[in-house]
Protein backbone atom coordinates (compact mmCIF):
# COMPACT_ATOMS: atom_id res chain seq x y z
CA UNK A 1 0.00 0.00 0.00
CA UNK A 2 0.87 3.62 -0.43
CA UNK A 3 1.17 5.51 2.81
CA UNK A 4 1.53 9.12 3.06
CA UNK A 5 2.88 10.47 6.77
CA UNK A 6 2.75 14.30 7.37
CA UNK A 7 4.55 14.66 10.48
CA UNK A 8 7.53 13.20 11.97
CA UNK A 9 7.18 13.39 15.69
CA UNK A 10 6.88 10.55 17.99
CA UNK A 11 3.76 9.09 16.63
CA UNK A 12 4.86 9.58 12.89
CA UNK A 13 8.18 7.60 13.65
CA UNK A 14 6.59 5.01 15.71
CA UNK A 15 4.19 4.61 12.49
CA UNK A 16 7.01 4.85 9.81
CA UNK A 17 9.25 2.71 11.92
CA UNK A 18 6.76 -0.43 12.12
CA UNK A 19 5.02 -0.19 8.39
CA UNK A 20 8.39 0.78 6.97
CA UNK A 21 9.02 -3.50 6.93
CA UNK A 22 5.85 -4.69 6.04
CA UNK A 23 6.21 -3.74 2.52
CA UNK A 24 4.48 -0.64 1.86
CA UNK A 25 5.02 2.23 0.33
CA UNK A 26 6.01 5.24 2.90
CA UNK A 27 6.59 8.18 1.94
CA UNK A 28 7.21 11.58 5.09
CA UNK A 29 6.07 15.03 5.11
CA UNK A 30 7.87 17.03 7.43
CA UNK A 31 8.26 21.06 8.12
CA UNK A 32 12.18 20.35 9.72
CA UNK A 33 14.34 19.32 6.56
CA UNK A 34 16.88 18.25 9.72
CA UNK A 35 14.30 15.73 11.03
CA UNK A 36 13.27 14.68 7.69
CA UNK A 37 16.57 14.02 6.76
CA UNK A 38 16.92 11.50 10.01
CA UNK A 39 13.82 9.49 9.08
CA UNK A 40 14.87 9.12 5.84
CA UNK A 41 18.63 7.63 7.19
CA UNK A 42 16.79 5.79 9.67
CA UNK A 43 14.26 3.96 8.14
CA UNK A 44 13.10 2.82 4.28
CA UNK A 45 10.76 5.65 3.01
CA UNK A 46 10.69 8.38 1.14
CA UNK A 47 10.88 12.16 2.17
CA UNK A 48 8.89 15.83 1.21
CA UNK A 49 9.72 18.67 2.92
CA UNK A 50 7.31 21.35 3.98
CA UNK A 51 3.84 21.57 5.45
CA UNK A 52 1.61 18.77 5.34
CA UNK A 53 -2.15 21.25 4.97
CA UNK A 54 -0.49 22.87 1.77
CA UNK A 55 -2.11 20.96 -1.47
CA UNK A 56 1.16 21.60 -3.49
CA UNK A 57 3.49 19.76 -1.25
CA UNK A 58 0.55 16.67 -0.52
CA UNK A 59 0.59 16.75 -4.22
CA UNK A 60 4.86 16.42 -4.64
CA UNK A 61 4.17 13.57 -1.78
CA UNK A 62 1.70 12.08 -4.73
CA UNK A 63 -1.01 11.83 -1.92
CA UNK A 64 -3.74 11.72 -5.05
CA UNK A 65 -2.41 8.39 -5.54
CA UNK A 66 -2.21 6.99 -2.22
CA UNK A 67 -4.21 4.41 -0.26
CA UNK A 68 -3.93 5.89 3.50
CA UNK A 69 -2.96 9.90 4.44
CA UNK A 70 -1.99 10.14 8.31
CA UNK A 71 -1.77 13.26 9.60
CA UNK A 72 -0.03 13.40 13.16
CA UNK A 73 1.68 16.42 13.05
CA UNK A 74 1.86 18.67 16.70
CA UNK A 75 -0.76 20.91 15.92
CA UNK A 76 -4.77 20.37 15.08
CA UNK A 77 -5.36 22.99 12.46
CA UNK A 78 -2.72 21.49 10.76
CA UNK A 79 -4.13 17.95 10.92
CA UNK A 80 -7.29 18.90 10.16
CA UNK A 81 -6.39 20.95 6.98
CA UNK A 82 -3.99 18.47 5.39
CA UNK A 83 -7.16 15.63 6.28
CA UNK A 84 -9.61 17.79 4.76
CA UNK A 85 -7.25 18.47 1.68
CA UNK A 86 -5.84 15.29 1.05
CA UNK A 87 -9.75 13.46 1.21
CA UNK A 88 -10.42 16.44 -1.40
CA UNK A 89 -7.95 15.64 -4.16
CA UNK A 90 -8.26 11.46 -3.54
CA UNK A 91 -6.57 10.23 -0.65
CA UNK A 92 -8.41 6.72 -0.40
CA UNK A 93 -8.50 6.67 3.32
CA UNK A 94 -7.66 9.18 5.44
CA UNK A 95 -6.42 9.73 9.74
CA UNK A 96 -6.03 12.44 11.26
CA UNK A 97 -5.32 13.38 15.29
CA UNK A 98 -7.13 15.67 17.13
CA UNK A 99 -6.02 16.55 20.78
CA UNK A 100 -8.68 19.02 21.71
CA UNK A 101 -11.75 18.59 23.34
CA UNK A 102 -13.57 21.35 21.37
CA UNK A 103 -12.73 19.31 18.37
CA UNK A 104 -13.55 15.71 19.67
CA UNK A 105 -16.83 16.99 20.68
CA UNK A 106 -17.73 16.92 16.74
CA UNK A 107 -15.53 14.30 15.94
CA UNK A 108 -18.96 12.74 13.98
CA UNK A 109 -19.98 16.14 12.24
CA UNK A 110 -16.49 16.72 11.01
CA UNK A 111 -16.38 12.99 9.38
CA UNK A 112 -18.80 13.35 8.17
CA UNK A 113 -18.97 16.21 6.56
CA UNK A 114 -15.27 16.54 4.97
CA UNK A 115 -15.00 12.99 4.39
CA UNK A 116 -12.24 11.82 7.83
CA UNK A 117 -11.91 8.20 7.81
CA UNK A 118 -10.87 8.18 11.82
CA UNK A 119 -9.85 10.95 14.23
CA UNK A 120 -8.20 9.72 17.23
CA UNK A 121 -6.98 11.34 20.22
CA UNK A 122 -4.12 10.65 22.48
CA UNK A 123 -5.33 12.66 25.68
CA UNK A 124 -9.06 10.50 25.15
CA UNK A 125 -7.39 6.92 24.50
CA UNK A 126 -4.79 7.96 27.41
CA UNK A 127 -7.66 8.75 29.89
CA UNK A 128 -9.70 5.55 28.91
CA UNK A 129 -6.35 3.19 29.11
CA UNK A 130 -6.06 5.05 32.85
CA UNK A 131 -9.98 3.71 33.92
CA UNK A 132 -9.28 0.38 32.35
CA UNK A 133 -6.41 -0.03 34.73
CA UNK A 134 -8.59 1.01 37.59
CA UNK A 135 -10.71 -2.08 36.92
CA UNK A 136 -7.39 -4.09 37.88
CA UNK A 137 -6.04 -2.39 40.65
CA UNK A 138 -2.47 -4.48 40.98
CA UNK A 139 -2.13 -4.27 36.96
CA UNK A 140 0.94 -2.73 35.20
CA UNK A 141 -1.31 -2.14 32.28
CA UNK A 142 -4.56 -3.82 30.63
CA UNK A 143 -5.11 -4.46 27.35
CA UNK A 144 -8.94 -4.84 25.68
CA UNK A 145 -10.19 -6.57 23.34
CA UNK A 146 -13.87 -7.55 21.79
CA UNK A 147 -15.08 -4.47 22.61
CA UNK A 148 -14.20 -4.60 26.26
CA UNK A 149 -15.34 -8.23 26.84
CA UNK A 150 -11.78 -9.57 27.21
CA UNK A 151 -8.82 -8.37 28.96
CA UNK A 152 -4.76 -9.17 29.09
CA UNK A 153 -3.85 -7.73 32.35
CA UNK A 154 0.10 -7.42 33.33
CA UNK A 155 0.79 -8.23 36.16
CA UNK A 156 4.28 -8.68 38.46
CA UNK A 157 4.41 -11.43 40.71
CA UNK A 158 5.32 -10.23 44.15
CA UNK A 159 7.31 -11.65 47.16
CA UNK A 160 5.85 -13.98 49.08
CA UNK A 161 3.67 -15.21 46.58
CA UNK A 162 2.54 -18.53 46.75
CA UNK A 163 2.10 -19.10 43.36
CA UNK A 164 6.77 -18.42 42.77
CA UNK A 165 7.84 -21.78 42.65
CA UNK A 166 5.19 -23.61 40.62
CA UNK A 167 5.08 -25.07 37.42
CA UNK A 168 1.84 -23.52 35.36
CA UNK A 169 0.15 -27.35 35.57
CA UNK A 170 0.27 -26.66 39.92
CA UNK A 171 -1.11 -23.58 39.17
CA UNK A 172 -4.63 -24.81 38.89
CA UNK A 173 -7.96 -22.89 39.27
CA UNK A 174 -8.43 -22.19 43.14
CA UNK A 175 -5.53 -19.35 42.39
CA UNK A 176 -8.03 -17.77 40.10
CA UNK A 177 -9.24 -19.36 35.97
CA UNK A 178 -6.87 -17.16 33.90
CA UNK A 179 -4.75 -18.53 31.46
CA UNK A 180 -1.41 -17.06 31.50
CA UNK A 181 -0.43 -15.84 28.23
CA UNK A 182 3.32 -14.66 28.09
CA UNK A 183 5.85 -14.01 30.57
CA UNK A 184 8.80 -11.51 30.64
CA UNK A 185 11.62 -12.36 32.82
CA UNK A 186 14.36 -9.63 32.72
CA UNK A 187 15.05 -9.58 29.42
CA UNK A 188 13.33 -12.77 28.20
CA UNK A 189 10.42 -13.25 26.52
CA UNK A 190 8.39 -16.53 27.25
CA UNK A 191 5.39 -18.11 25.87
CA UNK A 192 4.87 -20.35 28.46
CA UNK A 193 3.67 -23.97 28.45
CA UNK A 194 2.95 -26.55 31.09
CA UNK A 195 6.10 -26.94 32.71
CA UNK A 196 6.69 -23.32 32.70
CA UNK A 197 8.21 -22.27 36.03
CA UNK A 198 7.11 -19.22 37.99
CA UNK A 199 9.61 -16.76 39.60
CA UNK A 200 9.34 -13.93 41.70
CA UNK A 201 9.53 -10.72 39.72
CA UNK A 202 8.11 -12.28 36.57
CA UNK A 203 5.66 -9.87 34.26
CA UNK A 204 2.89 -12.11 33.69
CA UNK A 205 -0.04 -11.25 31.23
CA UNK A 206 -3.29 -13.14 32.01
CA UNK A 207 -7.08 -13.32 30.98
CA UNK A 208 -9.90 -14.98 31.97
CA UNK A 209 -13.17 -13.41 33.42
CA UNK A 210 -12.60 -10.11 35.36
CA UNK A 211 -13.14 -12.05 38.72
CA UNK A 212 -10.88 -14.43 37.80
CA UNK A 213 -8.22 -12.34 37.34
CA UNK A 214 -8.81 -10.13 40.35
CA UNK A 215 -9.00 -13.77 42.00
CA UNK A 216 -5.28 -14.91 40.51
CA UNK A 217 -3.82 -10.97 41.29
CA UNK A 218 -5.00 -11.65 44.94
CA UNK A 219 -3.28 -15.16 45.55
CA UNK A 220 -6.34 -16.99 45.20
CA UNK A 221 -8.84 -15.15 47.83
CA UNK A 222 -11.76 -13.65 46.48
CA UNK A 223 -11.22 -10.25 48.74
CA UNK A 224 -10.21 -7.76 45.88
CA UNK A 225 -10.66 -4.17 47.27
CA UNK A 226 -11.46 -1.50 44.33
CA UNK A 227 -10.43 1.52 44.09
CA UNK A 228 -12.52 4.54 45.78
CA UNK A 229 -10.41 8.06 45.71
CA UNK A 230 -7.70 9.42 43.30
CA UNK A 231 -5.36 12.08 43.89
CA UNK A 232 -4.50 13.47 40.02
CA UNK A 233 -1.16 16.04 39.78
CA UNK A 234 -1.96 18.12 36.59
CA UNK A 235 -5.01 19.61 35.27
CA UNK A 236 -4.53 18.91 31.64
CA UNK A 237 -6.46 17.44 28.42
CA UNK A 238 -6.00 13.78 29.92
CA UNK A 239 -7.36 14.89 33.30
CA UNK A 240 -10.48 16.15 31.32
CA UNK A 241 -11.24 13.99 29.84
CA UNK A 242 -10.63 11.43 33.06
CA UNK A 243 -12.71 13.36 35.51
CA UNK A 244 -16.40 12.32 34.58
CA UNK A 245 -15.39 8.94 33.90
CA UNK A 246 -13.97 8.77 37.55
CA UNK A 247 -16.80 10.05 38.52
CA UNK A 248 -19.39 7.58 36.64
CA UNK A 249 -17.36 4.74 38.33
CA UNK A 250 -18.00 6.45 42.18
CA UNK A 251 -14.23 7.12 42.35
CA UNK A 252 -14.02 10.53 44.42
CA UNK A 253 -11.17 12.29 42.84
CA UNK A 254 -8.75 15.34 43.85
CA UNK A 255 -6.71 17.74 41.74
CA UNK A 256 -3.64 19.19 42.34
CA UNK A 257 -3.01 22.25 39.52
CA UNK A 258 -0.14 24.98 39.78
CA UNK A 259 -1.69 27.45 36.95
CA UNK A 260 -4.21 29.40 38.17
CA UNK A 261 -6.39 29.84 34.87
CA UNK A 262 -6.73 25.99 34.52
CA UNK A 263 -7.55 25.18 38.31
CA UNK A 264 -10.82 27.90 38.43
CA UNK A 265 -11.45 25.98 34.83
CA UNK A 266 -11.61 22.77 35.99
CA UNK A 267 -13.26 24.02 39.20
CA UNK A 268 -16.10 25.48 37.12
CA UNK A 269 -16.61 22.77 34.70
CA UNK A 270 -16.30 19.97 37.14
CA UNK A 271 -18.29 21.51 40.49
CA UNK A 272 -18.31 17.71 42.41
CA UNK A 273 -14.39 17.70 41.97
CA UNK A 274 -12.06 18.89 44.86
CA UNK A 275 -9.29 21.70 42.73
CA UNK A 276 -6.25 22.30 44.89
CA UNK A 277 -4.29 25.73 43.22
CA UNK A 278 -0.79 24.41 44.28
CA UNK A 279 2.72 22.74 43.10
CA UNK A 280 1.90 18.56 43.15
CA UNK A 281 5.14 18.01 42.52
CA UNK A 282 6.33 19.29 45.78
CA UNK A 283 6.29 16.14 48.19
CA UNK A 284 5.38 18.59 51.40
CA UNK A 285 2.10 19.32 49.26
CA UNK A 286 1.53 16.04 48.45
CA UNK A 287 1.82 15.22 52.06
CA UNK A 288 -0.39 18.17 53.06
CA UNK A 289 -3.50 16.51 50.65
CA UNK A 290 -2.96 13.56 52.59
CA UNK A 291 -1.58 11.48 49.45
CA UNK A 292 -0.90 8.54 51.10
CA UNK A 293 -4.67 8.10 51.96
CA UNK A 294 -5.79 7.65 48.04
CA UNK A 295 -6.22 4.71 46.54
CA UNK A 296 -4.97 6.00 43.58
CA UNK A 297 -2.50 8.67 42.57
CA UNK A 298 -2.17 9.82 38.99
CA UNK A 299 0.61 12.09 37.36
CA UNK A 300 -0.04 13.52 34.48
CA UNK A 301 1.36 16.94 34.18
CA UNK A 302 2.98 17.73 31.26
CA UNK A 303 6.91 17.02 32.63
CA UNK A 304 8.27 13.51 32.94
CA UNK A 305 10.55 13.77 35.27
CA UNK A 306 8.37 15.14 37.36
CA UNK A 307 5.63 12.82 36.95
CA UNK A 308 8.41 9.99 37.94
CA UNK A 309 9.29 11.75 40.81
CA UNK A 310 5.70 12.26 42.09
CA UNK A 311 4.80 8.48 42.07
CA UNK A 312 8.25 7.44 43.49
CA UNK A 313 6.82 9.24 46.47
CA UNK A 314 3.72 8.39 46.20
CA UNK A 315 4.61 4.36 46.20
CA UNK A 316 7.13 5.24 48.82
CA UNK A 317 4.50 6.16 51.47
CA UNK A 318 2.19 3.31 49.99
CA UNK A 319 -0.12 4.44 47.52
CA UNK A 320 -2.24 1.29 46.39
CA UNK A 321 -1.94 2.17 42.51
CA UNK A 322 -0.12 4.26 40.56
CA UNK A 323 -0.16 5.72 36.70
CA UNK A 324 2.85 7.86 35.58
CA UNK A 325 2.56 9.60 32.02
CA UNK A 326 5.46 9.51 30.16
CA UNK A 327 6.28 10.34 26.59
CA UNK A 328 10.29 10.21 26.51
CA UNK A 329 11.44 6.86 25.19
CA UNK A 330 14.83 6.77 26.65
CA UNK A 331 13.23 6.98 30.11
CA UNK A 332 11.35 3.81 29.61
CA UNK A 333 13.86 1.62 29.78
CA UNK A 334 14.97 3.02 33.01
CA UNK A 335 11.88 3.10 34.64
CA UNK A 336 11.16 -0.55 34.79
CA UNK A 337 13.68 -1.11 38.00
CA UNK A 338 11.81 2.18 39.63
CA UNK A 339 8.84 -0.27 40.40
CA UNK A 340 6.64 2.44 39.57
CA UNK A 341 3.07 0.75 38.03
CA UNK A 342 1.22 1.89 34.53
CA UNK A 343 3.20 3.43 32.62
CA UNK A 344 1.34 6.01 30.38
CA UNK A 345 2.70 6.42 26.96
CA UNK A 346 0.10 8.56 24.92
CA UNK A 347 1.96 8.26 21.59
CA UNK A 348 2.51 4.55 22.14
CA UNK A 349 -1.57 4.03 22.36
CA UNK A 350 -2.50 6.13 19.43
CA UNK A 351 0.65 4.56 16.88
CA UNK A 352 -0.51 1.43 17.82
CA UNK A 353 -3.80 2.07 16.76
CA UNK A 354 -2.99 3.66 13.53
CA UNK A 355 -0.74 0.51 12.58
CA UNK A 356 -3.40 -1.53 13.38
CA UNK A 357 -5.63 0.43 10.98
CA UNK A 358 -3.03 -0.14 8.53
CA UNK A 359 -2.73 -3.52 8.93
CA UNK A 360 -6.67 -4.43 8.62
CA UNK A 361 -6.94 -1.90 5.42
CA UNK A 362 -3.43 -4.25 3.39
CA UNK A 363 -5.81 -7.24 4.54
CA UNK A 364 -9.13 -6.39 3.05
CA UNK A 365 -9.93 -9.60 2.11
CA UNK A 366 -9.94 -13.17 4.33
CA UNK A 367 -9.10 -13.17 7.74
CA UNK A 368 -8.08 -9.78 9.29
CA UNK A 369 -6.79 -8.01 12.11
CA UNK A 370 -9.67 -6.69 14.78
CA UNK A 371 -7.33 -5.36 17.31
CA UNK A 372 -3.39 -4.87 17.25
CA UNK A 373 -0.82 -4.16 20.45
CA UNK A 374 2.31 -3.88 20.42
CA UNK A 375 4.56 -5.13 23.91
CA UNK A 376 8.06 -4.84 24.70
CA UNK A 377 9.30 -2.48 22.62
CA UNK A 378 7.46 -3.76 19.50
CA UNK A 379 9.21 -7.76 20.62
CA UNK A 380 5.44 -8.93 21.78
CA UNK A 381 2.35 -8.38 19.42
CA UNK A 382 -1.07 -9.28 20.41
CA UNK A 383 -3.29 -9.37 17.53
CA UNK A 384 -7.60 -10.37 17.57
CA UNK A 385 -8.47 -12.25 14.00
CA UNK A 386 -11.79 -12.58 12.72
CA UNK A 387 -11.95 -15.79 11.21
CA UNK A 388 -13.73 -15.64 7.67
CA UNK A 389 -13.53 -17.51 4.55
CA UNK A 390 -10.59 -19.55 3.09
CA UNK A 391 -8.86 -20.03 6.40
CA UNK A 392 -6.99 -23.33 7.20
CA UNK A 393 -7.25 -23.50 11.18
CA UNK A 394 -11.54 -23.92 11.12
CA UNK A 395 -12.85 -27.42 12.59
CA UNK A 396 -9.28 -29.16 13.72
CA UNK A 397 -8.14 -29.41 17.49
CA UNK A 398 -5.89 -26.69 18.55
CA UNK A 399 -3.44 -30.06 19.76
CA UNK A 400 -3.63 -31.08 16.30
CA UNK A 401 -2.75 -27.40 14.77
CA UNK A 402 1.02 -27.11 13.30
CA UNK A 403 1.36 -23.32 15.01
CA UNK A 404 4.47 -21.36 14.85
CA UNK A 405 6.51 -21.76 17.78
CA UNK A 406 6.33 -18.48 20.34
CA UNK A 407 2.58 -18.21 19.95
CA UNK A 408 -0.50 -19.08 22.30
CA UNK A 409 -3.73 -18.61 21.43
CA UNK A 410 -5.23 -16.49 24.59
CA UNK A 411 -8.63 -16.79 23.55
CA UNK A 412 -12.07 -17.33 21.33
CA UNK A 413 -14.77 -14.86 21.17
CA UNK A 414 -17.76 -16.77 19.28
CA UNK A 415 -20.40 -14.49 19.81
CA UNK A 416 -21.54 -13.55 23.02
CA UNK A 417 -19.49 -16.24 23.99
CA UNK A 418 -15.56 -15.97 25.61
CA UNK A 419 -13.95 -19.33 25.06
CA UNK A 420 -10.60 -19.97 27.11
CA UNK A 421 -9.45 -22.72 24.54
CA UNK A 422 -8.18 -26.42 25.59
CA UNK A 423 -6.50 -28.72 23.35
CA UNK A 424 -9.58 -30.35 22.05
CA UNK A 425 -11.24 -26.77 21.16
CA UNK A 426 -11.66 -26.11 17.39
CA UNK A 427 -12.15 -22.71 15.97
CA UNK A 428 -14.84 -22.03 13.95
CA UNK A 429 -15.61 -19.90 10.83
CA UNK A 430 -16.76 -16.64 11.88
CA UNK A 431 -14.81 -16.58 15.25
CA UNK A 432 -12.67 -14.00 16.47
CA UNK A 433 -9.50 -15.17 18.34
CA UNK A 434 -6.88 -13.58 20.24
CA UNK A 435 -3.30 -14.36 19.67
CA UNK A 436 0.00 -13.71 22.02
CA UNK A 437 3.15 -13.95 19.63
CA UNK A 438 6.91 -12.98 19.62
CA UNK A 439 6.36 -13.25 15.58
CA UNK A 440 6.03 -9.62 13.61
CA UNK A 441 4.13 -9.31 10.38
CA UNK A 442 1.32 -10.89 11.07
CA UNK A 443 -1.44 -10.21 8.47
CA UNK A 444 -3.75 -13.25 8.13
CA UNK A 445 -4.93 -15.49 10.89
CA UNK A 446 -3.09 -18.33 8.48
CA UNK A 447 -0.13 -16.26 10.02
CA UNK A 448 -0.20 -18.23 13.29
CA UNK A 449 0.33 -21.99 11.20
CA UNK A 450 3.74 -23.18 11.01
CA UNK A 451 3.83 -22.91 7.29
CA UNK A 452 2.04 -19.39 6.96
CA UNK A 453 3.55 -15.88 5.53
CA UNK A 454 4.57 -14.12 8.54
CA UNK A 455 8.30 -14.27 9.49
CA UNK A 456 9.73 -13.53 12.99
Amino acid sequence: MKIVVAGAGKVGEVICRELCFEDHEITLIELSEKRLDNMIGMYDITGVHGSGALVDVQREAEVPQCDIFIAVTPDDETNLIAAITAKSIGARYVIARVRSPEYSRQMSFLRETFGISVMINPELEAAREVMRGMRFPEALSVESFAGGLVNIVEYVLPEGSELAGLKLYEVGRKHGDVLICMIIRDDDIIIPHGTTTLEVGDHLFVTGSDSEILRFMSNGHSRNRRIKSALVIGGGRITRYLLPRLERYHIRSKVIEMNEDIAEQLAADFPRVEVVLNDGTSQSVLHEENAEHYDAVIAVTGVDEENILINLYAAHVGVRKTVTKVNRTDLLTVLKDTGLKSILTPYRIIANQIVRLVRSMANSEGSNIEAFYSLADGKVEILQFRVAEGNLVSDIPLIDLDTKQGLLIACIIRGEEIIYPRGDTCIQLGDEIVIVTIHTRFDDVNDILANGRATR
